[in-house]
């Protein structure tokens, strides 16, 4: 994800459009855009009218998404370029496919408030989590909205919300894991069985020299514990610039991301996670990671190299046979890790795919991943009313079956 705020003009009222499916190469799997949406809004539709857009649409890309198990999604739209969005976590209206994208602010508006006590609402959420098996939303909030060059006090943390009432289960705070003037805490996976997530801290906001970590955090307990500290697998890889679509993101102002993505294998006894301006992909047992006395040398000596991803990536997740599912932003596509094999290959891809971010799989089975240009977003680039808000879809079973 990204670390460059702005304030930029306001949006202006976007007309609808159509979209065809898009066709890849021969040796690809079959990938089509299932949404696109100009804009979002949180306007309830009136006398059947389609509802304006929010005037500030252009600064509240959606970047994040997770399905629970009624196939309800769920998407972040991160304060990063402008504070001002009515909500940072939302329900997602999937039945319509066009106009702005319909969000409903979960657990409320008033829950995602910038304004109040930043201890107990939503600021600023990129990455969470749908654990389906509890029944909960584990939502990862970075503190910090645009134009703070600090978190406030109590306003890192991970809230654990109840899916049907929204009701707040537990918050767990992180102030004491990550630094409120350099953490940009990214992604969150969870083990639901044991209860325990893994949070990837980017350390973009104290880029070049990323202060990068991983945190593991103990719902029952209530603790956070910070472990990789600024470990070379974590990092920024020294000489290497994130590309997408043939141009360097930000010439002259390299966009630099540590780790970022990261999954968790079926049985959660394997954490994956990329680093964004890198090259590689990695592993570690998990069981290493939740021993409390373990440390970062004996952590770092059970770390796997997985090998090259291909490109510049950003979010990964794991099907329940165990693949991994990267998002490739240089090559615009999704790269597929097969563990038995360890082979690692682009399954599909697209020009029309511009920075492919968050991948989730929906109940069905189909992998739906969000594309917002959300590298040209942060960088003033996207002119107000000329924003798109593309969901892609690529049904595995197609892939499996095509692959065989």
């Amino acid at each position: 994800m990204f670390n460059r705020p702005l304030i930029l003009p306001a949006i202006a009222m976007a007309a609808l459009f159509s979209f065809p499916s898009v066709v890849n190469a021969a040796n690809h799997a079959p990938l089509d855009r299932w949404r696109s949406y100009a804009g979002v809004s949180w306007d309830t539709a009136q006398d059947g009218k389609i509802p304006a857009a929010f005037s500030g649409s252009v600064n509240a890309p959606v970047a994040g998404i997770h399905f629970d198990a009624k196939d309800r999604a769920f998407v972040s739209t991160p304060r990063l370029v402008s504070a001002a969005a009515p909500a940072t976590l939302s329900i997602l209206d999937t039945t319509v496919q066009s106009g702005p994208a319909r969000l409903t602010a979960f657990p409320s508006r008033e829950g995602n408030a910038v304004n109040t006590d930043p201890a107990q609402s939503l600021r600023n959420v990129l990455g969470f989590y749908i654990d389906r098996k509890n029944g909960w939303l584990w939502a990862l909030d970075m503190g910090f909205v645009a134009g703070e060059t600090e978190s406030p006090a109590g306003s890192q943390k991970l809230v654990v919300l109840d899916l049907s009432s929204g009701r707040t289960i537990k918050r767990i705070a992180l102030d004491g894991v990550a630094d409120r003037k350099a953490s940009f805490l990214n992604d969150v996976v969870v083990d639901e069985n044991r209860r325990v997530a893994y949070i990837s801290d980017s350390g973009s906001r104290s880029a070049p020299e990323n202060q990068v970590g991983l945190i593991i955090v103990d719902f029952a307990a209530g603790t956070a514990r910070r472990v990789l500290d600024r470990h070379p697998a974590l990092q920024i890889e020294p000489g290497v610039n994130v590309v997408s679509h043939g141009a360097e993101v930000w010439p002259g102002k390299p966009l630099l991301i540590g780790i970022n993505g990261i999954a968790l294998s079926p049985d959660a006894g394997t954490l994956y996670w990329t680093v964004t301006t890198g090259t590689r992909a990695y592993a570690v047992p998990t069981a290493i990671l939740r021993q409390p006395a373990s440390t970062d040398a004996q952590i770092a000596g059970q770390i796997r190299n997985l090998g090259s991803v291909g490109g510049n990536t950003d979010g990964m997740v794991t099907d329940v046979k165990g693949n991994l599912y990267i998002t490739d932003v240089t090559r615009n596509g999704i790269v597929r890790y097969d563990p038995e094999s360890l082979s690692m290959s682009l399954i599909a891809a697209s020009e029309e795919v511009r920075w492919p971010d968050t991948p989730a799989i929906r109940p069905n089975g189909d992998l739906i991943f969000t594309s917002s240009r959300l590298n040209d977003h942060f960088a003033g680039a996207v002119k107000p009313g000329e924003e798109r808000y593309d969901l892609w879809r690529l049904p595995l079973s197609a892939y499996k079956n095509k692959s065989r």
